[in-house]
This record gives structure tokens, sequence and C-alpha cells, in this order.
């Protein structure tokens, strides 16, 4: 297996339940990448901290200083040799944005894929997922969590697929 022959930064956007780590995982494996999830972080540095309910504003501060590393460590690598594959949701354009902006200022190529799967298969998936707990499992979603990240979805327009040399898939 070989690292991308030029570094490239890939971000792995869908909404919950898409298959995003699953993807993301194939996609580390296929293209000798680096793979980086949000939820392998939050689960693994914060999560038996976490206050019960979960409370926004405490996960996304968490969140931020995550990404933060995980950037820093993307960086390091692509000066070696080395692509990324970002599991980081994306869920929003701006968030996006930003990490195709930081790709673009280290002078480094991106590329946005965009797991694209219909609402009611993705609860199906996370309902499957709570009760498996297999390889994906990073924590329970129940349907209040699912609906409010909903909410926030912002699927990829044509626009921003061109941009970021998007691929789709589903």
């Amino acid at each position: 297996m070989t690292a991308d022959a030029q570094p490239t930064i890939h971000l792995v956007a869908g909404s919950t339940g898409a298959g995003k780590t699953t993807y993301a995982l194939a996609l580390a494996e296929r293209t000798g990448t680096l793979r980086f999830s949000i939820d392998d972080w939050m689960t693994g540095l914060f999560w038996a901290d976490s206050p019960q309910p979960i409370e926004y504003a405490w996960a996304i501060e968490r969140v931020g200083r995550c990404e933060a590393m995980i950037w820093k460590t993307a960086l390091d690598a692509a000066r070696r040799g080395v692509g990324s594959v970002l599991d980081l949701g994306f869920t929003r354009v701006e968030h996006r944005a930003r990490f195709a902006d930081l790709a673009r200022e280290a002078g480094l190529p991106v590329v946005l894929h965009f797991v694209d799967v219909p609402a009611e298969t993705r609860w199906a998936r996370v309902q499957g997922r709570n009760a498996e707990r297999g390889e994906t499992f990073a924590m329970n979603v129940d349907r209040a969590m699912f609906d409010f990240m909903e909410g926030m979805w912002e699927p990829p327009g044509e626009d921003e697929m061109a941009a970021l040399n998007g691929v789709r898939s589903g």
C-alpha cells in the first residue's frame, strides 16, 4: 500500500448514519492514507467525563480541540508525503469550507466525499449500530440526537461539489 502520489486531504461528509466511518475506513485503506475520526477522538478522550445529559457547548468546545490536533497531525503527515481522510462529520458548509481552506493554504489538494443516503435508511442503520455495537459504533445515538443532527445537516450543493472535486457515493 502506498500513500497518495501527492498528499491529499479527503473530507468525508454525510448526515448521521450515512456510513461515513465505513466509507472513510475503506478510503484510507485504498489510498494508503491516515484516517482521523472525530468520534474516535471524542469517545477516547472525553466521553467518560461528559455531563449527562450531554451538553452541546461542552461537546463542541472539545470537538474544536480535537479538530485542531487532528489538523496539526494531518499537516505533519502531508509534509511527510502521506495524505489524510478526515471523518469529522462535516455537517455544515462552513465546516467543510474551513478545512478545504486549510488544505489549500498548505498547498494540498482536497476532495470532498459526500456519502448520500436517505434519512429513513440512515435511521435504520443507526438503530442497528446501537444494537450491534460493532466496529463503527462510537456512542449510542437516540432518535432525539438523530433529529437534532438532521436539523443541522447542510448537504453539499453542486457548486460545492465542483469546487472541492466532489465524489458522491451512497
